[in-house]
């Protein structure tokens, strides 16, 4: 049985995914969780009950979570591009970018993203600002961490990477990276170059109607 995997293009965390996947032109099945396919959401409901995704089932087994979905393609589908390095210690230091982008960049983002959702007496401005501050910290640090580097832990592209693009560009979205941190912004202009990302952009264009904040007329 071919890969299925449960996801929406707008989504970052499917877009972490879908990275991954064209990265190594991995076969698979899109189960596109849209309003016009109700029995995509009825499956994927079935497979998981918190109905979250991505979700990718791979004959009879269901892989949840992005981070998880993409070692688990290194493990059984693997490809050209390497998500880990075979070294267990460098495996950690990429694992840790991989966290440092899903906690730091994406959750900060989607926080500001959520609020614009809320009803106008249910915002929380609070909420917002620590959000706007978490992402300048996370641009700085990252900023000094890049340095000279290509992709997240050096020369390679890999798990954090797939992670990185979908963060940094909804978050530069919401809150812009600021010219005093050059590195991250020329990273993130990297990562929308790199074909496997630049392909689950264009595939996302249609839906930047319902971004709730707005989409920026860019990128």
């Amino acid at each position: 049985m071919s890969l299925q995997l449960y996801a929406h293009p707008f989504s970052s965390y499917c877009q972490k995914v879908l990275v991954a996947l064209y990265e190594n032109d991995t076969p698979f099945s899109y189960r596109l969780l849209d309003f016009d396919d109700p029995q995509a959401g009825e499956e994927l409901a079935a497979l998981w009950p918190l109905k979250r995704f991505p979700v990718l089932v791979d004959g009879a087994e269901t892989v949840l979570e992005s981070s998880v979905i993409i070692e688990h393609l290194a493990l059984a589908h693997p490809g050209s591009t390497r998500m880990l390095p075979a070294d267990a210690r460098a495996a950690l230091a990429v694992r840790m970018m991989d966290r440092f982008f899903d906690n730091y960049v994406m959750t900060p983002m989607q926080k500001i993203v959520f609020d614009h959702i809320r009803e106008p007496e249910n915002r929380d401005p609070h909420g917002v600002a620590e959000a706007r501050a978490m992402l300048d910290s996370a641009y700085e640090w990252l900023d000094g961490r890049l340095g000279a580097r290509e992709w997240s832990c050096g020369d390679e592209f890999g798990l954090a990477d797939c992670a990185a693009a979908p963060a940094l560009f909804y978050a530069d979205w919401v809150h812009e990276i600021d010219t005093a941190f050059p590195n991250t912004r020329a990273y993130r202009a990297r990562l929308l170059a790199r074909p496997s990302f630049a392909r689950a952009v264009e595939e996302a264009r249609p839906y930047r109607g319902f971004f709730p904040p707005g989409a920026p007329d860019r990128d």
